[in-house]
């Protein structure tokens, strides 16, 4: 592979200064070479989850996750675009192939020919990008692919220091937050922005150092609102509510005092993950810090989600918004969204998230981002309460490329809708989380059967029909992800049960005889 080359140490001012000189190209790269469909580039898709392992941990196939980052083959689509796509585990070829049939009017030879699938061989739970780093020659070839580095970038599910030190190994800048402003996208950053934007959001207290500091946050706004039943407390870094844990005053008696909560705690709070016991949630948020909040109380309430993007030339660019699918003991784990979300309040909360993006790109913020809301029927509207910034892609990104990518469409702010060239209506039921012990019993080619058989496959003639991801998870797991694109929210849905329950009926087919699934 050549001399070993040196590099800076990573965490060093040094490897600073060379971060900062790389960033400084992605003006130039999204204004000459982005912009151009044609233009030769190298896009290097690094999608682990950099985030805490404990939490991923309690996620089932949580490193399947990675495939859900395939939705970035479909830049192949670009002729002279050449994809680095690197896992933790190799994933099946029968998926790939899957991915690339999408890419309509590209011969599949020459997708192929532009396509590098590199693997670290390593299913352990700690980070991809810590993977790559442990494994110089790993590093070398990735490095090797890149033709140009100046039109070129790492694309990650987030940022962290370590990929910091990737993309310094590499010479390359990354579309990203840069990670020195991920507070921002912390539960604590996230209600600062909120207050500096001027948006409604839950009463509450934030940047809390344990949970003795949310028990006396707690007595005051007990203290302050007589009514209050219940708040929220959450560790700063969680992944799709898993780091949150409910409190249910009743549990504890009228206006409780701090000493109160503090006794009372471990026996009363309510956690959103599964298994995740007191000392677990006590060790959590000592690590990260958190927040308290006021549960947000109200019949018929609604989980909407906005996604923007702040491009490397300040622009904030409102891409989506959805209704998120909810689930867990308390309902703050997410499981699914629709798209759009309802146009009732859709307009109103792409006002709200630009207000966020303006206070994001003043601090330097760049990439995806969503703001997720918690809104109320109120009167005849609803009313809105700011719940949190992801500041990184997320549940949404991969449906919402994949709907772009395959109809040729835009989503339209003002009116909140997506329409196809044609003028057409299209909209999606998703879910990252369709489950049954069952479905153990297929492995990813006979997914593909499935689909084929029973003409789930995405049409591309009526531009409806159904997207399979996380498809490695499928056998180990018996969970799978689904997109199902149709021209109203209603037909959406109902092909999201009805490929249910085909699934269903495949996986139970022809099973007399066998022993019983665990």
């Amino acid at each position: 592979m050549g001399a070993t080359q040196v590099f800076a140490e990573a965490g060093s001012g040094a490897e600073r200064e060379r971060f900062e000189q790389l960033q400084g190209q992605l003006v130039h790269l999204f204004r000459d070479v982005l912009r151009t469909p044609d233009a030769p580039r190298t896009v290097v898709v690094v999608p682990g989850l950099s985030l805490d392992q404990d939490v991923l941990a309690r996620v089932d196939g949580v490193r399947y996750y990675e495939e859900r980052l395939l939705s970035m083959l479909m830049f192949l689509r670009q002729p002279n675009t050449k994809v680095v796509f690197v896992s933790s585990e190799p994933i099946s070829q029968v998926i790939i192939d899957y991915y690339l049939s999408f890419l309509s009017g590209v011969p599949g030879e020459h997708a192929r020919r532009r396509l590098v699938m590199l693997s670290a061989h390593d299913a352990s739970p700690v980070s991809l990008t810590r993977k790559i780093l442990d494994r110089p020659r790993l590093l070398a070839r990735i490095a090797a692919e890149i033709r140009d580095p100046a039109a070129a970038y790492l694309s990650v599910f987030n940022a962290g220091p370590e990929e910091v030190t990737l993309a310094t190994r590499l010479g390359v800048c990354m579309y990203a937050c840069d990670p020195a402003l991920q507070h921002w996208g912390s539960k604590t950053g996230s209600r600062r922005a909120f207050r500096r934007a001027g948006i409604d959001m839950p009463p509450g207290v934030e940047d809390l150092p344990d949970l003795d500091a949310a028990c006396e946050a707690t007595a005051e706004l007990a203290a302050a609102d007589p009514g209050l039943r219940r708040v929220v407390i959450k560790a700063n870094e969680g992944f799709s509510g898993e780091g949150n844990a409910v409190l249910d005053l009743a549990g504890v008696g009228e206006r409780p005092t701090a000493t109160q909560l503090r006794q009372a705690l471990p026996g009363v709070l309510r956690f959103e993950a599964p298994e995740m016991d007191f000392e677990a949630f006590d060790a959590l948020f000592r690590r990260h810090r958190g927040i308290v909040e006021a549960w947000v109380e109200g019949e018929g309430k609604r989980t909407p989600s906005v996604q923007l993007r702040i491009n490397p030339l300040g622009e904030v660019e409102l891409l989506s918004s959805h209704d998120q699918v909810m689930g867990g003991p308390t309902g703050q784990v997410f499981k699914g969204s629709t798209f759009p979300a309802d146009p009732v309040y859709a307009t109103r909360l792409h006002e709200l998230s630009l207000a966020v993006g303006a206070v994001l790109r003043d601090e330097g913020v760049v990439g995806r981002f969503a703001v997720d809301f918690v809104s109320v029927p109120d009167g005849e509207g609803f009313r809105h309460h700011a719940i949190e910034i992801n500041l990184r892609k997320g549940g949404t990104t991969m449906p919402f490329q994949m709907l772009e990518f395959l109809t040729n469409g835009s989503y339209c702010p003002e009116s909140a809708r997506f329409a196809v060239p044609t003028g057409q209506q299209r909209c999606y039921y998703a879910s990252d989380n369709v489950a049954s012990r069952h479905y153990r019993r297929l492995i990813p080619h006979d997914l593909i059967d499935v689909l084929v058989a029973r003409r789930l496959h995405f049409d591309e003639t009526r531009q409806q029909g159904v997207v399979f991801n996380l498809i490695g998870a499928l056998s180990e797991f018996g969970k799978l992800g689904m997109i199902c694109i149709a021209d109203t929210p209603e037909r959406a849905e109902r092909m999201f049960h009805d490929t249910v329950a085909v699934l269903d009926e495949e996986a139970r087919a022809g099973v007399e005889g066998l022993p019983p699934q665990p």
